[in-house]
């Protein structure tokens, strides 16, 4: 797995670290601490960890969230917290319970504890109200800008399906519609195209993809992912060359089907656009 770079947000002047984790955002107790304790930071993440209050939220989010925790050994955590000398560290709540709402990131610039937001706000109130207020407003701030990036990047791919989608019907067009014929005759065609792509990359025809969602609006096209129209974009390219080359429509579907596969594998597996989706 490529190396994350983490983001960052200003809260009251304190710098707080954003890392995508588990597909999640986890935010730096570590820098949160940084707020009250510049020195040793790691220490007052210790001191909240060794309360009865914070175990048992800890346990609770847990229990929740995560099907692999260990709620006997949690449950132990919870007795023992009543006594003095009791103390806690990330490390040892992950390792013996098998949490993973707190992780630990070793690194000089970019590790520290890092904790799932619920839990990270939790910390942070405890830190300072005020603090706490701040980050979330950051927070929700960094969360707003992440979608709208998404929201262009997802726009910018259907303009570029729309583009391909005249390209392809040009071809359509000039090889497959014979002279004078009928607008319905001639739609027909232009939709049975259209179904052989959505069939190709969906795996359904628009028609059946309607009468097994028929709670959404739209076309199956408008719930695509934005890996899907990115293949949609390049399958209407390419069946535009092969139906100029004179391929059977069963052919294409097959080499289209194909090539679907093999575009959508690739960008699953692809580090750019899970930086994207995370950036």
């Amino acid at each position: 797995m490529g190396k994350q770079k983490n983001e960052m947000i200003t809260v009251q002047g304190t710098m707080v670290a954003i890392s995508q984790t588990n597909e999640e955002n986890y935010i730096s107790l570590t820098d949160i601490a940084k707020y009250r304790d510049t020195e040793d930071p790691s220490r007052m993440v210790s001191l909240w960890m060794r309360t009865y209050s914070t175990i048992e939220y800890l346990g609770l989010w847990e229990t929740l969230y995560n099907q692999d925790f260990k709620p006997h050994i949690y449950e132990g955590f919870k007795t023992d917290s009543a006594k003095p000398h009791f103390w806690m560290s990330p490390q040892k709540w992950t390792k013996e319970t098998n949490a993973k709402g707190i992780i630990s990131k070793p690194g000089r610039y970019g590790g520290g504890t890092f904790a799932h937001p619920d839990i990270a706000f939790k910390f942070a109130s405890w830190v300072s109200a005020e603090f706490e207020l701040y980050l979330i407003k950051e927070f929700q701030r960094l969360k707003s800008e992440e979608q709208q990036r998404l929201s262009l990047e997802w726009n910018l791919q259907r303009t570029l399906a729309k583009i391909n989608y005249r390209i392809h019907t040009d071809a359509i067009k000039e090889q497959i519609i014979p002279p004078e014929i009928t607008k319905e005759q001639a739609g027909f065609i232009y939709s049975s195209e259209a179904d052989l792509l959505n069939v190709a990359l969906f795996g359904k025809t628009a028609a059946q993809w309607r009468a097994t969602n028929p709670e959404l609006d739209g076309n199956i096209r408008d719930h695509a992912t934005l890996e899907q129209l990115v293949v949609l974009s390049n399958l209407e390219s390419v069946n535009a060359v092969l139906i100029r080359e004179g391929l059977e429509q069963g052919e294409r579907l097959i080499r289209l089907n194909q090539i679907a596969i093999t575009q959508l594998t690739s960008l699953l597996n692809s580090e750019h656009i899970k930086r994207l989706r995370s950036s």
